[in-house]
């Protein structure tokens, strides 16, 4: 299941957000089908990718 936070600028996580973030960082990523893990050449792609939105998003 996934569960999305929406934290904006200057907005502090609750203390139930954090705790629900470090529970999930206690289970494995798993990988099926719809979402199959990454090649090293498209997790560079992917990376390449979110540094150019960040850019445009700062700017």
């Amino acid at each position: 299941m996934t569960k999305t936070f929406t934290i904006n600028k200057g907005q502090k996580p609750t203390s139930e957000q954090l705790k629900e973030v470090e529970e999930a960082k206690k289970y494995p990523i798993e990988f099926d089908e719809d979402c199959g893990e990454l090649s090293p050449a498209m997790m560079k792609a992917f990376k390449c990718a979110v540094v150019q939105r960040n850019r445009k998003k700062n700017a």
